[in-house]
């Protein structure tokens, strides 16, 4: 069996929802796949650059509890003092730039660490560098959980579908929008709606970047660049968001048989992509109809595969947090 020293760059509640993962799936971690692990580095902005290169202990860290650690000034200081085989960087999504992301993914790979992500912007921003640079290494650089949390996607395409080229998809994949939508058919105004999902923590104080469509289109241009191999920034993409939908208007759409959803699509056009995200009414018939609060589905056609659709049902940090695992889990067993 093997141990990897695990770097946690981010430690919000995904990172705490993947360390108690971590916990709950040591035995099998080490009986199906004779891998161990060890936490050896943590940096947040609170705590700063912490590294203790013999394990800080999970049920201590989880407790903000991290004595004899080393306190070091930068990424690459702290990934040699926490001597990090597998770097998870769970930062915070800068959509403009996708930094300081991709410059401590980079740092990862140039130190020798598997470098694992849960943030969209180093995918939209640098994704042809950060895998080129990976192989260079002899390294990964894996994202499941950057769209949908920990659904499939990108490892489906990756290893289940050989040979198939994605030629368009469609979906829903912003579950705040979703939710207020949801709301406002069982009676509340797009405001109440809105203070709804920032009271349960599912939006931000500032919630322009799910209701005006920028974050579905962060990873609708994360999709179309890693699957369909096309470049495309979230700006190149038309985008309308739900502030224009009045809760009567959405009501009666429900009561007609034709719902509103807040509608991603892509489609492969020669060597570009075509790309909008608008609300759209769709039929009760429609998959997309069915999705309701905070799940997410998305279909994609591809060359060989007529239709193919992923649906996620009201993830979590837990859900987010086994994305991570799964790509740790591949990352070390290739």
């Amino acid at each position: 069996m093997k141990t990897y020293p695990l770097a946690l760059l981010g430690f919000g509640n995904v990172g705490r929802a993947f360390v108690r993962l971590l916990q709950r799936k040591t035995d099998e971690l080490r009986q199906k796949y004779a891998v161990g692990w060890r936490i050896t580095g943590v940096a947040t902005r609170r705590m700063g650059w912490l590294a203790n290169p013999g394990g800080f202990a999970a049920d201590a860290l989880l407790a903000a509890q991290t004595e004899h650690a080393i306190h070091t000034t930068d990424v690459q200081q702290w990934l040699a003092a926490a001597q990090a085989g597998v770097l998870f960087e769970i930062t915070s999504l800068n959509a403009q730039t996708g930094q300081p992301a991709i410059g401590h993914l980079r740092a990862g790979l140039e130190h020798g660490a598997h470098a694992i992500t849960a943030n969209k912007g180093p995918l939209v921003h640098a994704y042809a560098e950060l895998r080129d640079l990976a192989a260079a290494k002899g390294r990964r650089f894996l994202f499941e959980s950057t769209v949908m949390d920990g659904a499939p996607i990108f490892s489906l395409f990756r290893e289940a579908l050989p040979g198939a080229n994605l030629l368009r998809f469609r979906g829903i994949l912003n579950s705040t929008t979703n939710f207020i939508l949801s709301e406002m058919e069982a009676g509340r105004s797009f405001d109440d709606a809105l203070k709804q999902a920032q009271a349960i923590g599912i939006a931000e104080t500032d919630p322009s970047a799910d209701v005006d469509g920028w974050d579905a289109a962060v990873k609708v241009s994360a999709l179309a660049t890693v699957l369909m191999g096309i470049p495309l920034k979230p700006q190149d993409i038309e985008r309308e968001g739900i502030r224009g939908l009045t809760g009567e208007a959405v009501r009666a759409a429900r009561n007609a048989g034709n719902p509103y959803k807040l509608v991603c699509r892509a489609e492969r056009e020669g060597n570009r992509v075509r790309a909008a995200i608008r609300p759209e009414q769709v039929p009760v018939t429609d998959p997309l109809a069915s999705v309701s609060g905070t799940s997410s589905l998305v279909h994609f056609e591809t060359d060989t595969l007529a239709g193919l659709t992923i649906t996620e049902h009201n993830p979590g940090p837990e859900t987010t947090a086994y994305g991570l695992l799964a790509d740790f889990i591949n990352a070390v067993r290739d």
